[in-house]
């Protein structure tokens, strides 16, 4: 009986006509203190189990979405000729990198309702604010926390970027900013006709600092007194030796 109901709701559920398969460029993403930026290629095409249906063109949009961390975007007002923080408002968690492109301008090919549902667009990577609010209107900080990672290379809108070739094939390039941190990035790619996701796919894209770096970083999360202490001798060291260059110049 059991088997006979999962047979049904099986013929039941319709298979997806056009599902997206996708690769990146890139493995792992390493920073080290020479690391100025880099670029990742998103590629892929639409598999389809039937011919292409009539209607709306298809459309692609990818993300690249860093990890989140929670945020204080704080107001500063001139009061008795000085400068002051006096609002401020709390974001959960808001992406430390978050990038768009797509095949065409976004307000044409997604759905508000998707978009909303999916968190697609760059306003909607905001997520919710924490704790109580203690203005009236939020929006000003939210507005301005994205003007200022846009201004920073971390926030990012590229429509009508993605090629798509006859329908089937595509690509996406982003470019990564020096000032990325250390994390898992996580990449994301919406299949759409009409507005409406059709498909999606998400793969993981980890950036780590190698080398000498990575080193430093462990020895600081996972004892912090030998980080201390080491960075007191190196401290001392170059100070030791500075001083040591200068009396030889000077005689």
């Amino acid at each position: 009986m059991i088997r006979l109901l999962l047979l049904m709701l099986l013929i039941a559920v319709p298979a997806r006509a056009e599902t997206v398969v996708a690769g990146l460029s890139l493995d792992e993403i390493g920073i080290t203190t020479s690391f100025d930026g880099s670029s990742v290629l998103i590629y892929g095409a639409v598999r389809r189990d039937a011919p292409e249906p009539p209607g709306p063109p298809l459309e692609v949009i990818v993300t690249l979405e860093g990890p989140s961390g929670a945020v204080v975007v704080r107001k500063k007002n001139r009061q008795a000729g000085i400068w002051i923080n006096t609002e401020k408002v709390g974001v959960a968690a808001t992406p430390s990198f978050y990038a768009v492109a797509s095949t065409g301008p976004l307000a044409q090919i997604l759905d508000p309702g998707e978009d909303v549902r999916q968190r697609i667009s760059v306003p909607l990577a905001v997520r919710a604010f924490s704790g109580p609010l203690e203005v009236a209107d939020a929006r000003p900080f939210t507005e301005a926390l994205l003007r200022i990672r846009m201004a920073e290379g971390l926030y990012s809108l590229s429509e009508s970027s993605v090629t798509l070739v006859e329908g089937t094939l595509f690509r996406a390039d982003f470019q990564l900013p020096a000032n990325l941190i250390e994390g898992d990035y996580r990449t994301r790619i919406f299949l759409l006709r009409g507005g409406i996701v059709i498909d999606a796919f998400l793969a993981a894209l980890p950036v780590r600092k190698v080398g000498i770096e990575r080193t430093i970083f462990v020895l600081s999360q996972q004892n912090p007194l030998a980080y201390g202490l080491l960075s007191l001798l190196i401290a001392v060291s170059a100070g030791w030796i500075a001083s040591a260059l200068f009396r030889l110049l000077r005689n």
